[in-house]
């Protein structure tokens, strides 16, 4: 009760976000995890007998009241690479050396060495580092995530890693997971690629499949890694056994990705530094969002996106963590937060692309809405600790909420 600024976004659309701000003064019923009611505060008290301030209950009924606090969407991270185990700190060093991926990727380090690590911890290990990421993505906020697998890189481990990810989504107490299959995140050392994706597409994918955790496929379509025809002949045969579609494109160079992204409509392509306009306009024409992860190049040092083009174009995108062994956050604030202060981007187009945008190109497990504040939606929000939204965008070293209504659990930070 008593909210301050709501930003509910069930209203909105990506060329009238001006309308997802609504007045303070709002009550949110939330019943058998759904949002049942939204309605004027103190019709809500008089209906349900509440008694003023802090929290109270009445008969079954638990009751907030969040003192003019204001409130906004779950958050959704439409990009992580949840579950792996070892430390590549040591990779920070060989960039400032003037190292590129590819030449550190040769010393022993990147995806590979990743993989050999990952491959050695067992199942326990993987669950405790998985859930500890977990706790900590909701603690800034986050809801729901999408966990890659792609650190097995064969079929025993791909598996694997989909079967712990499966684990961490029973835990009624840590943000739900949309599971995907990224088996094509590199080729295994000593492997020719050909032969690879020969074995990805008549032997891994037949066993994600009849396993039935992944919802979809990606790929990490990028020169030096899948080539296009490599990367259409896997993503074409995910569709076709029932996959949805991603991509990791264009993040090092132009080499074609966003094009063929456009040409499958994919759900989403990914990275897309360096991606044309003329590509990403084709992208929006065939309905496909674009991931930008702001968390890569702050930690990698590459260039950022010219964000005002895409907002004037209203190409469609999402921000995300791209949680992984080089990008060791889980905030989606402090995504937000590079790509306002840094960016130009104004914060109500950021917090849209953690919460409405992405839960489109990310779904709840139920089915039913998230993303947005809306009746008959999960009952997913966060309250921020102060009388502003867009504090959300200016804490990037704590969390900026005061609590996380999780699946209807009202969850003090």
């Amino acid at each position: 009760m008593n909210i301050g600024p709501l930003v509910s976004f069930r209203h909105a659309n990506l060329g009238t976000l001006e309308d997802s701000i609504e007045a303070a003064g709002k009550g949110i019923v939330v019943d058998d995890n759904r949002i049942v009611c939204i309605d004027d505060s103190q019709k809500l008290i008089d209906e349900y007998s509440i008694p003023q301030g802090g929290r109270t209950t009445v008969g079954d009924i638990a009751c907030y009241d969040v003192e003019g606090r204001a409130v906004v969407p779950g958050l959704v991270d439409g990009h992580t690479h949840l579950l792996w185990a070892g430390d590549r700190s040591k990779e920070i060093s060989w960039r400032r050396e003037g190292k590129t991926y590819a030449e550190i990727a040769a010393l022993g380090g990147g995806i590979r060495y990743t993989v050999q690590e990952t491959r050695a911890a067992s199942d326990e290990e993987l669950h405790r580092l998985g859930y500890q990421r977990l706790r900590e993505a909701l603690s800034t906020g986050t809801t729901h995530l999408e966990a890659k697998s792609g650190y097995g890189l064969n079929v025993e481990s791909e598996l694997r890693l989909l079967e712990v990810a499966e684990r961490l989504n029973m835990n009624a107490h840590t943000p739900t997971i949309d599971h995907t299959w990224m088996g094509a995140h590199d080729v295994p050392k000593g492997r020719d690629p050909d032969d690879y994706v020969e074995e990805l597409v008549s032997e891994q994918l037949p066993a994600i499949v009849d396993q039935n955790i992944a919802r979809s496929a990606d790929v990490f379509c990028e020169p030096g890694w899948f080539s296009l025809d490599q990367s259409e002949t896997i993503l074409q045969a995910s569709r076709q056994a029932g996959l949805a579609l991603r991509m990791h494109v264009d993040e090092f160079a132009d080499g074609g990705g966003g094009d063929l992204a456009a040409t499958l409509a994919v759900d989403t392509a990914d990275h897309a530094y360096h991606t044309s306009i003329d590509t990403r306009l084709r992208m929006k024409e065939a309905g496909v969002n674009t991931g930008f992860l702001p968390g890569t190049p702050y930690a990698m040092g590459d260039s950022w996106p010219n964000m005002t083009e895409i907002v004037e174009e209203t190409i469609p995108f999402t921000l995300a963590s791209d949680f992984n062994p080089n990008c060791r956050t889980l905030s989606l604030p402090f995504m937000c937060s590079l790509m306002v202060q840094r960016c130009g981007m104004h914060p109500l187009h950021a917090v849209a692309a953690v919460t409405m945008n992405a839960a489109r190109t990310t779904p709840h497990p139920t089915g039913h809405p998230h993303g947005v504040i809306t009746e008959g939606g999960v009952a997913n929000f966060n309250i921020l600790d102060g009388d502003h939204w867009e504090s959300m965008v200016l804490r990037p070293s704590t969390t900026p909420f005061s609590a996380t209504v999780l699946n209807g659990q009202f969850i003090t930070h």
